[in-house]
């Protein structure tokens, strides 16, 4: 393979390595099933950033010019082109947020991969099925490790897991840490992210905050330590409901830990207009989680919230790559009418 990177040109290098491979490729001077160089050796040879390299191979791969072997290398496609990667995603529930990550996730991989989905429901038993009837079977799976927080079911969580092999294996949404090893995760810090989306709105915060933390909020709990961590900090008074106040005053702002767009945003959205109060102006609201109807919800909705769609999208470029991470996902502040 002969590559050079023309710094007077104004195209991205990660396009002119693109560019030379796929002419190389078509002209025949890289051959089907040839391996190339990895990610460190090309950006050493050239004299680029290894990120660099990884956007140019990224690419390929999607293009499926290029193929990438576990724990072998990356390869010029031939026969094996038509070869797609076997996945199992392992899912809570069916969601919204679910399927947005589930969207990006299909996206990103194209062709180049045949998914089947799974739900568990939370259910440590239904997990343990699925692993009994299906390991093995897969190049890859992907699993949000959501089950109930106290220690023996998280053990059990981590012991089921720890059946898959690393380099198979991907978590989702949230990080089990009691699983050893070399393994891909995308997570949301449930414990201290929120404090750090609150932190953007902190200004005009007001100087109390009503939190509901509705009985299905499976991180309600761990959320609302963070939640108090930024009230602690800001000076704010915070109370704490598990349904939504029967009364709301006008400076009220309130913030529903709910799992989804639910009957809890409805109540509250009744609440405030028997009190003849209007949302954003006389009473500010944060929904936990962001989905595209959040746009028209309430004039508006503002959220705080994990970015689901690069959630799916980083899990499948660790696919591509064959480069297993850990990656604390984007997590923001989503200011509209309600805040």
């Amino acid at each position: 393979m002969n590559i050079r990177i023309n710094k007077q040109d104004n195209t991205p290098f990660y396009k002119q390595i693109c560019r030379q491979i796929r002419e190389q490729v078509h002209e025949g001077s890289l051959l089907p099933g040839q391996m190339l160089p990895s990610l460190n050796q090309l950006a050493i040879l050239l004299g680029i950033s290894r990120e660099t390299t990884k956007k140019a191979y990224n690419q390929l791969l999607r293009e499926h010019i290029l193929i990438a072997q576990q724990g072998k290398g990356v390869f010029v496609a031939g026969e094996r082109a038509s070869d797609r990667k076997e996945i199992l995603l392992i899912l809570d529930k069916q969601s919204v947020y679910n399927q947005i990550l589930v969207q990006a996730f299909q996206e990103t991989l194209g062709e180049c991969a045949h998914i089947t989905i799974l739900l568990h429901s939370q259910n440590l038993d239904v997990l343990e099925y699925y692993l009994d009837q299906h390991l093995d079977r897969y190049d890859h799976y992907v699993v949000s490790p959501h089950f109930p927080l106290d220690k023996r079911s998280q053990a059990r969580a981590a012991k089921l897991l720890g059946r898959i092999p690393n380099r198979k294996l991907i978590m989702v949404d949230n990080w089990l840490q009691e699983v050893p090893g070399n393994y891909g995760v995308v997570y949301q810090d449930f414990r201290h992210d929120a404090r750090e989306g609150l932190l953007q709105g902190r200004v005009d915060m007001g100087r109390s905050l009503k939190v509901v933390v509705l009985p299905q909020s499976l991180y309600g709990k761990v959320i609302l330590e963070s939640v108090r961590e930024f009230a602690t900090e800001s000076g704010i008074e915070v109370s704490v409901f598990d349904t939504v106040p029967a009364k709301l005053e006008k400076g009220d702002v309130v913030l529903v830990l709910n799992s989804q767009l639910d009957s809890g945003l409805a109540l509250l959205a009744r609440r405030i207009k028997a009190c003849d109060l209007e949302p954003g102006r006389d009473v500010r609201i944060i929904s936990y989680n962001e989905f595209p109807l959040n746009e028209v919800v309430l004039g508006g909705l503002t959220t705080l919230s994990t970015d689901f769609p690069a959630m799916g999208r980083t899990a499948a470029e660790m696919i591509l790559s064959g480069e297993p991470r850990k990656v604390h996902n984007p997590f923001h502040l989503v200011r509209r009418s309600t805040f």
